[in-house]
């Protein structure tokens, strides 16, 4: 009875009618019964915003109150399956522990996955990230919420500061705060007080017909209009990239995460099949995180007024800022390609130009060791450096487009949901498909072979001295580097132009691209 088992399953519907399917726990004492065992299908309405996952996890945050009310939860995504018998074991270790285990809001487990591509060529399995930022910001407040294999302190979700234990609720005098703070339900509020107040709960008094009417009342969609709900309790609203910010308001309290990485690992699962999925799941990352980097869960605003610590601050701009870095990545991409086209040059020359060029070797030295260090390939490592370009500059960038059309009120973010089929090569990559690049008329697409086409063009130029005459600065050997560089971590876009079918970039995102490019 400690732990409440959260799912989320994506269900595509424009209008669902509230489902619940129980199995109530077993009364008569017998150990071997079924424990609660429920399926939501929450309502939504066209004209109520039902806030994507972040609503769904209210939701079932609620209705889990309402059933177990358990002092810890555990968030696992439909796409994840529990590979550790025990790590509920080893979690509890943790959140239990009797000196520090107060302090931790939650408790965060890798993301593997089973069926990953050999040497990653898409770049979206996400090793380098756990390994070395998550692992590493579990040595200063703790790793991010990462949005699955999340391991949940129940009095965090509805608020709570670390040691707050909330007494003055009790009171009827202080019925009208709780209602404006976990919404109408009487039975609902009976539950959250005894976890904001620090006692245990049981709803054993709840009868099946009380729970169903009671379920189905905070289930419903009107049900968080007025209340705290998804701006200072549960998971946040207002991003399409939902963890993050829930995670740095808990982090932003004071409270403290902890990773847990047991042997055999926790829990695996898919990471996209495709290049096309893979861009849909970052630009949907990058359009939700830009919204936080700007908006007013934004780090810079934990760190000067909460309790966010710099360092602590500081990761959590990388994690944020992915759509600001592909501005400034397209704008250099733009101006080296400017600069082999109008012969001029941005870069110095003589030592300052080789201080440059060490400072790129440095990097990519640093990085391959990285790679190495935990047993991947050199592959693996290249692959991630020219998706990392890619992804940058295209699907980061039109997600932080996309985020600023919504942070001036012109648009708002359209959710995009991640397919992630298996794959039939597996780890060891027997299937000839596996890891080819295929393309479609997205618009990211359109980004990325206007940026080859452009440097296409810029290196002709040079190569065929069509440049006007300069002035003693024209462009060098800097930006012919760049440039070339640019073109190899695009070569798949290369290949497309001259590939068949689903291998093929259509003509239609070659013709869009080429107005683009004569435009520029």
């Amino acid at each position: 009875s400690n732990f409440t088992y959260i799912f989320l399953i994506s269900i595509p519907m424009e209008v669902s009618v509230l489902a619940l399917h129980v199995i109530l726990e077993n009364k008569e004492g017998l150990f071997d019964g079924l424990p609660y065992l429920i399926y939501v299908s929450r309502e939504k309405r066209p004209q109520y915003n039902h806030n994507y996952k972040a609503g769904a996890m209210n939701v079932l945050t609620r209705v889990s109150g309402l059933m177990s009310n358990a002092p810890f939860m555990l968030n696992v995504d439909c796409d994840m399956i529990v590979n550790n018998p025990k790590i509920v074991l080893h979690a509890l270790s943790i959140l239990m522990d009797s000196q520090k285990g107060k302090e931790v809001a939650f408790v965060q487990c890798f993301q593997q996955f089973i069926d990953g591509i050999k040497d990653d060529p898409f770049g979206n399995q996400l090793v380098i990230e756990y390994e070395y930022i998550i692992r590493g910001m579990a040595g200063l407040q703790g790793p991010l919420y990462a949005g699955t294999n999340t391991f949940h302190r129940r009095n965090t979700i509805y608020g709570l500061y670390p040691h707050e234990i909330e007494t003055v609720i009790k009171g009827k005098s202080e019925e009208n705060i709780l209602i404006q703070q976990f919404g109408s339900s009487k039975e609902f509020i009976k539950s959250a007080t005894h976890v904001v107040g620090g006692s245990g709960y049981s709803a054993n008094d709840i009868t099946p017909s009380n729970f169903i009417e009671a379920a189905t009342q905070v289930a419903n969609c009107e049900y968080e209009c007025g209340t705290f709900w998804g701006n200072q309790l549960g998971w946040l609203y207002g991003s399409i990239s939902e963890d993050v910010p829930t995670g740095l308001n808990i982090h932003r309290k004071g409270w403290r995460s902890e990773c847990c990485t047991p042997d055999p690992i926790a829990f695996t699962g898919c990471a996209p099949g495709g290049l096309l999925s893979t861009m849909i799941q970052q630009k949907r990352w990058a359009s939700g995180l830009t919204v936080v980097f700007f908006g007013k869960h934004s780090p810079l605003m934990a760190m000067l007024f909460d309790k966010i610590q710099f360092r602590t601050g500081l990761s959590y701009f990388w994690s944020t800022n992915w759509g600001l870095c592909a501005a400034f990545l397209v704008c250099y991409v733009a101006l080296i390609a400017y600069c082999m086209i109008a012969n001029t040059s941005i870069f110095p020359q003589g030592l300052g130009l080789w201080i440059a060029i060490s400072l790129f070797v440095f990097y990519n030295i640093h990085t391959l060791l990285e790679h190495l260090t935990i047993g991947l390939s050199i592959t693996n490592w290249w692959n991630n450096q020219r998706m990392c370009v890619m992804r940058t500059t295209t699907a980061w960038f039109i997600g932080f487009l996309s985020a600023m059309l919504k942070l001036s009120g012109i648009s708002d973010t359209v959710f995009e949901i991640t397919e992630k089929e298996h794959t039939t090569s597996g780890a060891d990559g027997n299937n000839a498909d596996a890891g080819r690049f295929t393309f479609d008329e997205s618009p990211v697409f359109v980004v990325g072979t206007t940026i080859l086409l452009v440097h296409l063009a810029g290196m002709v130029i040079k190569l065929l001295g069509l440049q006007p005459s300069d002035s003693g600065n024209g462009s060098g050997i800097g930006e012919f580097i760049c440039s070339t560089y640019l073109i190899v971590c695009y070569f798949p876009y290369l290949k497309g132009l001259f590939g068949r079918g689903k291998y093929g970039i259509p003509l239609t995102t070659i013709c869009m691209s080429s107005v683009f490019a004569l435009v520029f």
